[in-house]
């Protein structure tokens, strides 16, 4: 089941989310819009994405993960057949909007909670062999579908990734997630605890809001986000405004992606031996210190190979801490729904970091200052990850 699921994350990620820049030249030149609004469709999509995250986990915890990612597959293709046709803004806009919905159907976040509930004690090794694969996506799909626009053309090549959706994703998501949703590989629960009755996910939310833990980490997760997005779609730019050489730029973003998976196989090495809470205490640290290396030194070629490193596997263990962490320090019921829960906030903050680090950057006519807030961002989601405690000792 992990390796069939973790295929399909590896071809949505592709198909449905990294490979959107690489549309966005083509574009320009056949449709003569702007990049700034054809990447606003992106931001579209990355915000409806959050406002339907926790609807989506609710769903899931009702035992319709099945329906739920199926149906965003079928979505995230449809969006794709009907991009490779559209000539309108306004309906481009539109499927995008839809594409929110695919995307909180499809990627990490619901198959995440489908494993912490159908391998039980065991998700964490499953969602750590999932992100592996998945960490791929990148990898595989960027050059696919750059060859696939040369080979035919950019809308030929958006119905080859419908296809893919259409005829992998879906079927998976339909064959794998067959049978009633937790009850395969599901561990019996300690006599102790049948006498306590689960809670639902609205109610658990309520108890859970009253917990200053739960605070800590959905502000901890917010800030992260905002930071991570800024980062990612900034700095190619950020860079050739400090005149780095483009083939260095390239080669030092070529090295994120498999330190991303690095990162995950020192964490799957550790094992139980360290827990998700002392995992991101310091990954958190490392992207405080990552983002801080770029302000402080001059950006030669090994600073910009070293701040890669760091970001690229704190990056990927990060992945896996964010699965990983409600159970652990919080609770084991409704995984969907309190994910969701700080989910939703944390994408719309995905969404507006570029945007708002733009904004900075034409205010202040430089990076520095881009540079300084993301530090400060960087270091409020540490310290309120560091007060978030660490988890009680589990009994038998």
């Amino acid at each position: 089941m992990v390796l069939t699921l973790a295929t399909a994350q590896l071809i949505s990620w592709g198909a449905l989310f990294y490979s959107f820049s690489l549309f966005v030249v083509p574009m320009e030149q056949a449709l003569g819009w702007s990049r700034a609004t054809i990447n606003g469709a992106l931001s579209v999509g990355l915000l409806v994405s959050g406002l339907t995250a926790l609807p989506v986990g609710m769903a899931i915890d009702r035992g319709h993960a099945r329906l739920v990612m199926t149906v965003g597959s079928l979505l995230g293709g449809s969006v794709l057949t009907i991009w490779a046709f559209t000539e309108s803004v306004v309906a481009f806009y539109a499927i995008w909007a839809v594409m929110g919905v695919a995307l909180a159907s499809t990627l990490y976040e619901p198959a995440f909670a489908v494993l912490a509930v159908r391998l039980g004690r065991k998700y964490r090794k499953g969602i750590t062999a999932m992100t592996l694969i998945g960490g791929l996506a990148s990898t595989a799909f960027i050059p696919l579908t750059q060859l696939m626009i040369e080979l035919w053309d950019w809308r030929t090549a958006l119905l080859g990734l419908a296809a893919f959706n259409f005829l992998v994703c879906a079927v998976i998501h339909i064959v794998v997630l067959s049978g009633t949703y937790g009850s395969v590989e599901e561990p019996a629960a300690p006599a102790q605890a049948t006498a306590t009755p689960k809670l639902g996910g609205g109610k658990l939310l309520g108890q859970l809001s009253r917990q200053p833990k739960f605070w800590a980490l959905l502000i901890a997760f917010v800030c992260y986000s905002g930071y991570l997005a800024a980062m990612l779609f900034h700095l190619v730019p950020m860079m050739s405004d400090r005149q780095v050489p483009m083939g260095v730029i390239i080669g030092a973003m070529s090295v994120i992606g498999p330190m991303q998976v690095v990162g995950r196989i020192v964490l799957m090495s550790l094992g139980p031996r360290m827990s998700s809470a002392v995992a991101g205490r310091i990954v958190f640290t490392l992207m405080v210190l990552a983002v801080f290396v770029l302000w402080a030194l001059p950006t030669t070629p090994l600073v910009l190979f070293g701040f890669a490193i760091l970001y690229g596997s704190a990056n990927g263990v990060m992945t896996i801490v964010r699965a990983t962490i409600v159970p652990e320090l919080l609770t084991r019921d409704a995984y969907a729904t309190v994910n969701g829960a700080m989910y939703m906030p944390a994408t719309l903050t995905k969404a507006a970091g570029p945007i708002l680090a733009a904004l900075l950057w034409e205010w202040t006519g430089g990076y520095d200052d881009v540079l300084l807030a993301l530090i400060i961002l960087s270091a409020i989601a540490a310290i309120a990850f560091w007060l978030a405690g660490t988890p009680k000792p589990e009994t038998a």
